[in-house]
């Protein structure tokens, strides 16, 4: 069962086992009944849209308890809303590990609260999964043991649109929007070294705060550089932003955003789907809402679920698919577990994916990590929105192809 309850300002959201509780705990937040388990997410703020994703890992953890759990316990999945504030973040996660008393925090979304909580999870020994960030320092196995990431890796992601530029628009000057924060820095440096010392001369960049209301005056400015390709890094809110600013302009660049602002639904459409005609955007997933993939069968399985555990949403938004995701490889690395669930197995299975293949990836996707590589996805495909659907193109691209 799925509650919702306002607690000082903080969306709640749980799946609770609805077993009695075992009389003593096997391991920390696990008992013979129940695992619990912490998420943090922007419920609101101004990057709610993703936020759907964690309403998307409790919709999917609610299905897994409907089919009676993982070996004879149920989920207790404990998500609250930090409105992707870092301060908030600390506040929950806290919360989360001295109060819940959660087995590990999955899916924590959002570079910046994942930086504010990463010490004091690693000095409680609190193992912090399939992170929804890309942020390249998060996958340095050696300072962050205990973690995972959930996103294809900005760099590897800004790499890979740096070379199609090139290939793409060989001599003309390419536009960087980003976010001041981890999350876009990190997709700047990636054309820096893919570009070397070209990027000076090829290259032109504007920040924004994401506490501004707009992105007007940047998007005004990049177009008076004299770019013929402009990349948007950034959220949800500021892509939408930029996309339709350009169009109210006059300005019809090569368009490209990042794969954390390619929803429809929290992108696209408040941008103007006739705005958006020709954004070039990488992914691992298949489009639930694209006609192609009507008869696919893990698509068929998502319009399913999707009608079941979250009636009345709108599944043009992807935030969900994804949230739908993380919560198949959590399922997968609970089952690995068997009934070791102590932090150490947790994380060691975390560690342990072999070719997994969600059934809403696109052909040719597999998720594989290890003791040396803590990253669930590592291939995407480029794609390109044509009015009502994306066209895929090119071939799978991984952390090999920058």
């Amino acid at each position: 069962m799925v509650k919702g309850i306002k607690l000082a300002g903080a969306l709640f959201l749980a799946v609770r086992a609805i077993s009695p509780a075992a009389s003593a705990a096997e391991s920390p937040g696990v008992t013979a009944t129940e695992i619990r388990i912490g998420g943090v997410f922007p419920f609101s703020g101004a990057a709610s849209s993703l936020g759907l994703v964690g309403r998307g890992v409790a919709a999917y953890v609610q299905s897994i308890n409907d089919r009676g759990g993982i070996n004879g316990r149920k989920i207790n999945y404990i998500a609250l809303d930090d409105a992707y504030s870092p301060p908030k973040a600390v506040e929950h996660i806290r919360r989360l590990v001295e109060s819940d008393e959660v087995a590990f925090i999955f899916s924590q979304l959002g570079t910046p609260g994942n930086s504010a909580v990463s010490k004091y999870l690693a000095a409680r020994g609190v193992p912090s999964i399939a992170i929804v960030t890309g942020s390249s320092k998060f996958t340095r196995v050696k300072d962050y043991p205990l973690t995972t990431t959930g996103l294809v890796s900005y760099d590897t992601e800004g790499k890979i649109y740096a070379k199609y530029l090139t290939r793409a628009l060989p001599s003309e000057k390419y536009a960087i929007l980003y976010q001041n924060d981890d999350l876009g820095k990190d997709y700047v440096a990636a054309f820096k070294e893919f570009l070397g010392p070209d990027f000076d001369r090829k290259v032109v960049t504007a920040a924004y705060e994401v506490t501004e209301p707009t992105i007007d005056s940047q998007v005004v400015s990049l177009k008076s550089s004299g770019a013929d390709a402009l990349f948007v890094a950034g959220t949800p809110k500021f892509a939408a932003q930029a996309i339709r600013r350009a169009a109210e302009i006059g300005w019809k660049p090569t368009l490209l955003i990042n794969f954390p602002s390619s929803s429809v639904a929290g992108t696209l459409k408040p941008a103007g789907l006739e705005n958006s005609v020709g954004v070039i955007v990488g992914t691992p997933n298949k489009d639930p809402n694209d006609p192609k993939w009507a008869e696919d069968a893990g698509i068929r399985a998502y319009r399913a679920f999707f009608e079941k555990y979250l009636p009345g949403a709108d599944i043009t938004n992807n935030s969900y698919l994804t949230g739908y995701q993380q919560g198949m490889v959590l399922e997968q690395i609970l089952k690995q577990c068997g009934s070791d669930f102590s932090r150490a197995n947790i994380a060691a299975q975390a560690r342990s994916l072999r070719d997994l293949v969600l059934p809403t990836a696109l052909p040719g996707i597999k998720i594989n990590t290890s003791a040396g590589s803590n990253m669930v996805w590592t291939q995407m495909q480029l794609q390109r929105w044509n009015g009502a659907s994306w066209d895929q193109f090119g071939e799978v691209l991984d952390a090999a192809s920058e």
